[in-house]
């Protein structure tokens, strides 16, 4: 089972669902935001799981179409927070249709995403149903916490570290405990699964990051250096503030509160600081180390090897992502 005949599942699942209900201006853009693609890494990632401890994973398709409703749910309402105009090269929905209309269809994704999580066995359904809600409320912590980042004056790399855990890697964490604990995995070595993938997500933000400001703009899928002309403390801000003098701290201070400055200009010379303190590497580094810690997390599952050697696969995927 690798990732793509897993990714396959998925999007027939996706393609299945019951998304032709009234009013129209409701269930459209659910369809259309959840046919505009996306890696699919949380499900595949569920299917994964629980490959490692049953070869049936049929049972795991559709619980892994809750987490990635849960996903696009939290897409919709971070693009509208963010006032974000594309979001996998195409328009986001309250752009295409407005902001009423995408409150609502990530609200009732939502609702969907607790409709596909009662296909869970009732045996482990209560400790499912409680480890999404907590994993929920983390993630909507997480956002806040971001969006307190832009106007906190000080934020050191351990609190965007924190933030990153709740805000992207928890949901990784739970897409895979929920694929073992279907599969038969007791809570012990689902939570070593869980650990790996939490730390593939950190190490999955950063590379976010990085590609935000280094990447190519036809394959991210969005707008390259969005996150430095929006002032957004990431890991590479932070790192920059950390490692440079104080005359370059107070020009990249400038750089981020000068309202004066072009946008072409601004990126321009963050870019050139970036270049200059070597935060390209410093990032590829972290992002490096926490994709260790997951592997030797992912070596610890008291699970058959061969069947490992689809999810390292897939996590080498992810590290070496262009997009």
């Amino acid at each position: 089972m690798d990732f793509k005949a897993a990714l396959d599942k998925i999007n027939t699942e996706i393609a299945a669902l019951p998304l032709n209900g009234n009013p129209k201006e409701l269930y459209e853009p659910i369809s259309y935001f959840l046919g505009i693609g996306g890696k699919r890494m949380r499900p595949v990632l569920t299917l994964l799981g629980c490959y490692l401890f049953d070869q049936n994973i049929d049972k795991a398709v559709k619980p892994a179409i809750a987490i990635e409703l849960f996903h696009n749910f939290s897409l919709i309402h971070d693009d509208i927070m963010d006032n974000a105009p594309l979001r996998r090269c195409m328009q986001t929905v309250h752009e295409k249709w407005n902001r009423n209309v995408a409150i609502l269809a990530g609200d009732i994704t939502l609702i969907q995403a607790y409709e596909m999580l009662t296909y869970v066995d009732e045996g482990i359904r209560a400790e499912i149903y409680a480890m999404f809600n907590r994993t929920a409320r983390e993630v909507c912590e997480g956002q806040q916490f971001d969006m307190n980042f832009e106007t906190q004056p000080e934020v050191s790399i351990d609190d965007y570290i924190a933030m990153i855990s709740l805000k992207t890697a928890v949901l990784l964490g739970f897409s895979m405990y929920l694929g073992a604990r279907i599969g038969g995995a007791d809570t012990t070595e689902a939570q070593k699964i869980y650990d790996a993938a939490l730390n593939m997500g950190i190490s999955f933000q950063i590379k976010d990051d990085l590609l935000d400001v280094f990447g190519d703009a036809t394959k991210v899928g969005k707008r390259v250096a969005g996150d430095i002309v929006a002032n957004k403390k990431t890991y590479l801000l932070l790192q920059a503030l950390e490692k440079a003098d104080e005359v370059d701290k107070a020009r990249l201070q400038q750089l981020m509160t000068d309202n004066c400055i072009s946008e072409i200009d601004k990126v321009g010379a963050v870019m050139d600081m970036y270049n200059k303190l070597n935060i390209k590497q410093i990032a590829q580094s972290a992002i490096e180390s926490y994709f260790t810690k997951a592997l030797q997390s992912l070596e610890s599952i008291a699970a058959d090897e061969y069947r490992k050697l689809f999810l390292k696969n897939y996590f080498t995927e992810l590290l070496h992502r262009e997009s």
